[in-house]
């Protein structure tokens, strides 16, 4: 298993690059999980550390990973994401070209628990959650095309729902729809930036994490 790789840590937070095929949180079915690997991290210089997850990525994403070190501070987060002041930039690879360099997506989306997965619709309903994304081309090479993906919201699977919904599965995601194959438990989705605005400083922080090491993810410029 890889090692943990650490993008930043100060005394309240730590920020690391998940590797796709690896879940987020603890689990009684799996080990070294993520949040696993962050607590071993901050047991070599505290006895008891705490570790609040902040956010999660699914299992094949891989990308920027929150993880708070103290209570209060996860709920800092907490109330940050939720009232959306949290943007998150994503960069996929989708085997077709785009019909347009650039696009906004406005879909409905049902999340079918039986099959694990996200069913976009067209219309509203008491099932549905609006999700909302904007996208941009900015490389290809010759597994695909690369795009750069803000999502809007923060729904169940909605990136590779939506992008699927008109004709552009991640390439690696068989769920919805790519036959092209990429690396186990992975799909050609990386979680690139966060950015928020610090509530005290006022300042707008980032962080990025660095693309996979591998062939698909090698382009001209980014």
């Amino acid at each position: 298993m890889a090692n943990l790789d650490v993008v930043y840590e100060n005394k309240d937070f730590i920020v690391v690059n998940k590797n796709a095929g690896r879940i987020s949180e603890k689990s009684p079915f799996e080990d070294n999980t993520v949040e696993d690997q962050v607590f071993n991290h901050l047991l070599k210089v505290k006895p008891k550390p705490y570790v609040g997850v902040i956010h999660r990525l699914d299992r094949v994403t891989s990308g920027v990973l929150l993880f708070a070190k103290k209570k209060s501070i996860l709920v800092k987060f907490n109330a940050l994401f939720s009232s959306r002041q949290v943007q998150k930039t994503y960069l996929a690879i989708v085997a077709n070209k785009p019909p347009k360099d650039k696009g906004h997506l406005d879909h409905f989306l049902i999340k079918n628990k039986l099959e694990k997965k996200a069913e976009i619709v067209q219309s509203k309903s008491k099932d549905s959650l609006a999700c909302n994304l904007s996208y941009e081309l900015i490389g290809e090479n010759d597994f695909g095309y690369l795009l750069k993906v803000q999502p809007k919201t923060g729904r169940f699977h909605q990136i590779r729902a939506q992008l699927a919904h008109i004709g552009l599965p991640i390439v690696g995601d068989e769920k919805y729809g790519s036959n092209k194959k990429y690396l186990p438990l992975s799909v050609c989705l990386h979680a690139w930036k966060i950015t928020y605005l610090d509530s005290v400083s006022k300042e707008k922080i980032s962080f990025e994490a660095t693309l996979p090491k591998n062939d698909f993810w090698t382009f001209k410029s980014i």
